[in-house]
């Protein structure tokens, strides 16, 4: 093996299990901070060492060892500096006393680790975006470089956002555990919204040349799994997986040939993937089983709506219309009405789904949002008011910061122009 297979190797090995080792030293020495740089000393002494006397054949233990070694030097390090020269022997044993038992916490749960470590990357008292880095570098096992070019920011800014998150779960002294009932709905919820914010990136990238952002949905939906392991009677868990599993389903079918995008209604179907589709299915099941109303096993119903149908036209819209009234009713958003304006004009005809957008543009709502004129304007298309949605398609173009969409968008411009013509 060559010296870069290894570090491929090495790579494939820290995205699996850093979180792993990232988390089990949190719990140890109850600084996250500390954890992330005691493994990545592990990592570069793998790095190092590996090239010569080759990958061993348990590399996550390996890699656990290796920090668990560091950190014992680390304890043992700020034992001496704090200690006293006159009673240096004395305090050295008493402060070893305090050190914790790594030989026996590496025999512990790691889930619970696994889960603990959701919960601080996702702790509300950081920022959305901060938490979203954060998530990536300790669970997706990311780059700065990485998260930067898959966000389209600057590395510095990344590099900050992680500096300052870590820093401040240490001043506010986040506890490294599962939050107590009083507040895990809460919690739970910002963690929801953090893997669910890294997956939309990926499947619908908010800026830059590529439309599909694969490898964001991978993480997001690895993260996803995990949890779902981790907290089994949590159906608004398994609805978003449900629900992330079925929408990866289309994502072959998302691109043509140059990977321009190609919307739902006009996808090749036999694309899908009926894997996905069922583990998708099976999730919802189960989030159903345990009683699920929230809005990720809503959504999780309206994509399933999608995936059982063979052809566009056999979609079930009135269905997907109680759906999103539902949703609408426990998640009173602009976009979530937006939808359903959608869903109502596939199922009562664009009159009727106008009407409901135009109430949005009256009440000044998701103005510099550019689904909304690009929604508008295939509803005037519709109604043959091609003059009305060309102007609703250019300001769509104007406003979206993805080159992919963009170019979708002044596509339907010139179909509205020839129709006039």
């Amino acid at each position: 093996m060559t010296a870069t297979d290894t570090h491929r190797a090495i790579d494939a090995v820290w995205r699996i299990e850093s979180a792993k080792i990232i988390a089990g030293l949190t719990r140890m020495v109850r600084d996250v901070g500390l954890a992330e740089e005691l493994a990545q000393d592990a990592l570069v002494a793998a790095l190092e060492q590996w090239p010569e006397s080759g990958i061993p054949d348990n590399p996550g233990a390996w890699l656990m060892a290796t920090a668990k070694h560091r950190a014992i030097d680390h304890f043992r390090r700020n034992t001496l500096h704090q200690s006293k020269h006159e009673d240096l022997g004395r305090e050295l044993k008493k402060k070893e006393m305090t050190v914790p038992d790594f030989e026996a916490a590496l025999d512990d749960d790691v889930g619970d680790d696994l889960l603990r470590l959701m919960f601080i990357s996702c702790h509300p008292v950081l920022a959305t975006e901060a938490r979203v880095a954060l998530t990536l570098r300790l669970l997706g096992g990311l780059t700065t470089d990485e998260i930067a070019r898959a966000f389209l920011v600057p590395e510095p800014t990344v590099a900050q956002r992680i500096v300052r998150s870590k820093r401040t779960l240490a001043e506010k002294r986040v506890p490294f555990e599962v939050p107590r009932a009083a507040e895990l709905a809460a919690r739970l919820s910002s963690v929801l919204e953090v893997i669910y914010l890294i997956f939309n990136e990926g499947y619908s990238a908010t800026a830059g040349e590529d439309w599909l952002r694969p490898a964001l949905c991978e993480d997001a939906l690895r993260m996803g799994r995990i949890l779902a392991e981790l907290a089994p009677e949590e159906p608004e868990v398994h609805g978003l997986v449900a629900l992330m599993e079925i929408q990866a389903s289309r994502s072959r079918a998302r691109l043509g040939p140059s990977g321009e995008p190609i919307l739902l209604l006009e996808q090749n179907r036999a694309q899908w993937d009926q894997l996905l589709i069922r583990r998708g299915l099976a999730a919802l099941a189960h989030a159903e089983k345990l009683g699920g109303e929230g809005s990720y096993v809503l959504q999780a119903k309206i994509a399933a709506c999608h995936a059982r149908a063979r052809t566009a036209e056999e979609t079930d819209w009135p269905q997907i219309v109680t759906f999103y009234t539902e949703l609408a009713r426990i998640m009173p958003t602009a976009v979530v009405e937006l939808n359903r304006a959608v869903a109502v004009a596939m199922a009562f005809g664009p009159a009727a789904g106008l009407e409901m957008v135009d109430a949005l543009v009256a009440e000044g709502l998701l103005q510099s949002y550019h689904l909304l004129p690009s929604v508008r304007g295939d509803f005037l298309k519709k109604l043959g008011r091609f003059e009305e949605a060309r102007a609703e398609f250019e300001r769509a173009a104007s406003l979206t910061r993805n080159a992919r969409e963009r170019e979708l968008l002044l596509e339907r411009v010139r179909a509205c122009v020839n129709s006039v013509q």
